[in-house]
């Protein structure tokens, strides 16, 4: 790792930075992605048999209690209960498209990283090349060429890395936002769902 960042100068300090955050990123959103979906399942199964028997308070216990975006939208519907059904749809539906940052969070950010990793590993290796040829350069025609190699090697190394930091990036990156667009889909199939557990008057 030393001997990368001796190599790669200043701009691999960057690229093994940005790598580390989308790291963060990626292990987070799929720990999130995975917690929400086993909550989900059973707790959609306890909130649909609490709404059967008309207990209320307590399904409303049960969505405080184990914040997600689904109990959130519960939460929503069973407050508005006493209104017409389009009403209680309304206000879900409202409720399901302020859900949506909390699954999107860190995608932008990881989308940047996958972006710009190709591009700080271009920046490293054209100032890198600047460095060999000043090199070269101040050694005249004569100079040993197996300098002007070493250098231009080395500078290669941080467009090695920025490409190989961006390609899981983009690949998880694309799979987290179909993975959201997803999950946005089944929470508007829940809402007539919900509606229909909740009653309500036409």
């Amino acid at each position: 790792m030393l001997e990368l960042i001796q190599k790669g100068g200043i701009i691999m300090i960057f690229i093994i930075l940005v790598s580390l955050i989308a790291t963060i990123i990626i292990i987070e959103r799929l720990i999130y992605f995975r917690r929400i979906r086993t909550d989900e399942e059973t707790l959609i199964s306890r909130l649909k048999s609490t709404l059967q028997k008309a207990h209320f308070d307590e399904a409303l216990s049960i969505c405080e209690n184990n914040p997600c975006p689904i109990t959130n939208l519960m939460k929503v519907g069973i407050e508005h209960r006493i209104y017409p059904k389009h009403v209680v749809r309304e206000a879900i539906l409202d409720a399901a498209s302020l859900e949506t940052p909390s699954l999107e969070r860190y995608l932008s950010a990881l989308g940047t990283i996958a972006h710009i990793a190709p591009l700080l590993g271009l920046l490293g290796t054209v100032t890198g090349n600047i460095r060999a040829f000043g090199v070269l350069g101040a050694f005249g025609a004569v100079g040993d060429p197996g300098l002007l190699a070493k250098g231009i090697s080395e500078a290669l190394i941080t467009t090695a890395a920025g490409i190989i930091v961006s390609i899981p990036a983009i690949i998880f990156y694309n799979y987290l936002v179909s993975k959201v667009n997803h999950m946005i889909l089944r929470m508007e199939n829940r809402v007539n769902e919900l509606v229909r557990l909740l009653g309500g008057k036409e």
